[in-house]
């Protein structure tokens, strides 16, 4: 079937007219994104906690991701769409073939505008060290060494209490642990407001596992996703990470800082070892770059469970890598400095700031 010129043209243009008014809005967007205190009034605590309000009691009706069906739906289009237009060349329709990559160009742009309306634009609010009045983030050596030495025995006391049956937890059980723990930190502290927050399995887990990656949360859905088949001592604080996402914490560092205090602020013993557990490999990895001889005798004192913990759990990643998890990484770290985080993946490991300021704060 062929296209009359007349509609070729008509096409044409509407499709170049939404190309040029979305690329204006997603400028705009830009523009509004260099004021944090505009940001977090106007948005972050404004139109943002009215998607919340909106987008979580539909999609925590579905008991499996809706995003994950959105996700795969999208690839498959474009793998249709990418065979269309390579057919088209190859007839040298280039008519036809323009008029589906402006409405592929059209498309990108929508997700965009709607990645950054729905969550996105959370990357570029106040940081939560002022919103949490924890700004002194200038630690000693010797700081960090003593908060190190106060969470791995926090560590070792948690694990102790640990049973059997807490490791056997399923993880529907998990899933409502690490909600109740977000729910109290929530009731708790005004600045950690969650709106119905809900964690799932994601459907993707066998690919995350080779990617490299824990869990992540759906922009477009307000959904948090778990890798379910990880060790289970990691999975709680990893949900509490995701639905901390929900709370509009987009920073990855900030998520960690707030899915440890909701994990500590819980009666749970699985879910308090988690976060203990998180914490420590963060603290550790911190001590060795300022002083490798202190890492050295702090790991002297992790308990033999705690260090078999880290074992299961560098085991369990090694089994998976993979070329794919080092193109998902370098793509997922430009990704962050692209979003106002410009240490990319290192900014996991900045969650050591806020500890630190919480700590020196508290003692």
């Amino acid at each position: 079937m062929t296209i009359k010129p007349r509609r070729y043209k008509k096409k044409a243009i509407t499709r170049t007219i939404a190309i040029a008014a979305l690329a204006l809005c997603i400028f705009l967007l830009t523009l509004f994104a260099d004021h944090p205190l505009a940001v977090e009034h106007y948005y972050s605590s404004g139109f943002y906690s009215v998607v919340c309000h909106i987008l979580h009691p539909i999609f925590n009706i579905f008991p499996f991701s809706f995003g994950d069906l959105i996700y795969l739906a999208v690839i498959i289009y474009l793998v249709y769409a990418l065979y269309r237009l390579v057919k088209l060349v190859v007839r040298k329709e280039f008519k036809q073939a323009g008029i589906l990559l402006l409405g592929l160009a059209a498309g990108v742009e929508t997700t965009v505008l709607i990645f950054y309306l729905f969550w996105g634009m959370n990357y570029f609010r106040l940081p939560a060290g002022e919103r949490l009045n924890l700004r002194d983030t200038n630690y000693t050596t010797a700081d960090l060494k003593d908060v190190t030495a106060m969470l791995i025995d926090s560590a070792n006391a948690c694990r102790a209490r640990v049973t059997p049956a807490d490791l056997a937890q399923n993880n529907t059980v998990i899933y409502e642990t690490a909600i109740k723990a977000v729910t109290k930190l929530s009731n708790d502290s005004l600045n950690f407001r969650t709106y119905r927050p809900d964690i799932k399995p994601s459907m993707l887990t066998p690919l995350l596992n080779y990617i490299g990656t824990s869990g992540y949360y759906n922009p477009f859905t307000g959904e948090a996703q778990l890798n379910y088949q990880m060790p289970v001592f990691n999975r709680p604080v990893v949900a509490c990470h995701e639905m901390s996402h929900q709370m509009g914490y987009g920073a990855e560092d900030e998520a960690d800082f707030a899915g440890f205090l909701a994990g500590i602020g819980s009666n749970d013993r699985l879910l308090r070892y988690s976060a203990y557990h998180l914490a420590v490999d963060e603290f550790m990895h911190a001590l060795f770059y300022r002083d490798s001889l202190q890492n050295k005798i702090l790991k002297l004192t992790v308990s033999p469970a705690v260090h078999q913990d880290f074992v299961i759990e560098r085991n369990y990643w090694r089994s998976y890598q993979s070329k794919l998890e080092v193109l998902s990484s370098i793509f997922y770290d430009k990704f962050l400095k692209a979003n106002n985080q410009p240490q990319g993946l290192e900014t996991y490991n900045r969650m050591v700031l806020l500890v630190m300021a919480k700590y020196r704060k508290n003692h």
